[in-house]
């Protein structure tokens, strides 16, 4: 019996067709963490120039999360029915052109409705680039290449910190000029349309079968490996009509309890520190030089999370990386609530939180496409970002009542507590390590 195209596309080593499209998708993805990050920043300045309260600087922070939530439920099914490079091409047009026309607000009400136009996009991007490049990566490897995919969110995250440092101080204007770089994905969403592949899963599934067929003899000429079409055998869907249905309800459950204590600690204190440091004795150039330190101690965590992945498994890692979370985001909060501020031990805490918690993301999208089959691929990641972004809405919005009842201190303690909650979560999933993506 022949190879199935899938089967074909495992068995290849790592070539330049594979290199393309995890640096077409990672720019995709560094582009729309620029844009996430930016709006910590634009809050600090914000801040001061408009003379904002904490609740409306929540507001501001919590309303791209709340489109990110529909864009991502939205997303994954559009995914399943549609294609994974049409979604992640849209996606990139929509907050691209949104992010663009934000720079030009003149009110906080116009900024907080294109932030959730913007979060629409940015939430339906994420799990369909990470499904698409799950779906071409070799068995062996699949799970180091998704980390991979998932360290371009740290080269955006730094970008937006540059921009933060650099930019938004320079001029009462500043905070502009940093969201009109965020046009930048409608021009890329060109790329994404015309330069990267289709799913050869999808397409299977679609019926498109030739295209299917085109697409895997590129990977293999591209590995020196000559071609042996194949016949289409589909996948089974017996038991997994949903991903509520028996076979993977456990699964969903596990995987959505991760997404939401992660993302509730993670934008709760990321979208807050550079306000957080502002706020206390530190200048606004002082605390965004602290915030970009901290910012690039996330690729450390990424480079040692890939290694990891594929040595001690998804689960370990996941688990290891969300407990160290845990006990990092305790220490930073000690950090913050010492007062004047010492600089070591703010950017040495958040370093220890950048690291463990974005080696934590970038196993967390390594796992998410691997625990479903092909038919809602799409919709079971997208429906677990989904339902993670309630927590990002929540994040930001419960950081000052929090400060107001224990200080700094206790905000992190319930940070720490959300990443225990996750890591609990993480030792119920599936193990998919040297798994077939269907098996």
């Amino acid at each position: 019996m022949s190879l199935t195209r899938s089967e074909r596309l495992d068995r290849l080593p790592f070539t330049s067709r594979h290199a393309k499209l995890l640096v077409g998708s990672g720019i995709g993805w560094a582009l729309d963490a620029m844009d996430v990050g930016l709006i910590g920043f634009v809050m600090a300045a914000l801040a001061r120039q408009w003379t904002l309260s904490a609740t409306t600087l929540s507001v501001i922070g919590s309303i791209g999360f709340a489109g990110m939530a529909v864009g991502a439920s939205l997303g994954g099914l559009l995914a399943d029915r549609v294609g994974r490079r049409q979604v992640f091409a849209i996606t990139l047009l929509l907050y691209g052109l949104a992010t663009g026309a934000a720079a030009l607000s003149v009110s906080v009400g116009m900024l907080i409705a294109l932030r959730f136009v913007v979060g629409l996009g940015l939430g339906a991007e994420l799990p369909v680039a990470s499904t698409l490049v799950s779906e071409y990566a070799p068995r062996r490897i699949r799970g180091r290449v998704v980390v991979a995919l998932e360290a371009f969110w740290a080269i955006g995250w730094i970008l937006a910190a540059l921009l933060g440092f650099f930019l938004i101080p320079a001029s009462s204007a500043g905070w502009r000029w940093a969201l009109a770089v965020g046009i930048v994905p409608a021009a890329y969403a060109l790329v994404v349309r015309y330069g990267l592949p289709e799913s050869v899963r999808f397409l299977e599934q679609r019926g498109r079968v030739d295209e299917a067929e085109v697409a895997v003899q590129g990977f293999e000429r591209a590995a020196g490996v000559e071609p042996e079409p194949s016949e289409l055998r589909r996948e089974s869907a017996q038991g997994q009509d949903g991903i509520w249905s028996p076979m993977l309800r456990r699964r969903t459950l596990a995987l959505w309890t991760v997404w939401f204590g992660i993302n509730l600690s993670y934008y709760g204190a990321f979208t807050w520190i550079p306000t957080l440091l502002s706020a206390g004795d530190a200048s606004l150039t002082k605390s965004f030089g602290w915030t970009l330190i901290i910012t690039v101690a996330q690729l450390p965590g990424y480079a040692v999370a890939a290694i990891l992945i594929e040595v001690w498994g998804r689960r370990a890692t996941l688990a290891t990386f969300l407990a160290g979370s845990a006990a990092a985001a305790g220490l930073f909060g000690w950090a913050v609530s010492q007062q004047p501020l010492v600089g070591g031990w703010v950017v040495a805490a958040g370093c220890l939180l950048s690291f463990f918690n974005l080696g934590a993301w970038g196993a967390l999208y390594a796992v998410g496409p691997e625990i479903y089959p092909t038919t809602v691929r799409g919709t079971g990641t997208g429906a677990a970002a989904a339902f993670g972004r309630i927590a990002a809405i929540i994040a930001p919005l419960v950081v000052p009542p929090l400060i107001g009842i224990g200080g700094r201190g206790l905000v992190f303690g319930v940070f720490a507590a959300a990443f225990v909650v996750a890591t609990v979560g993480a030792l119920f999933l599936p193990e998919r390590r040297a798994l077939a993506l269907d098996a």
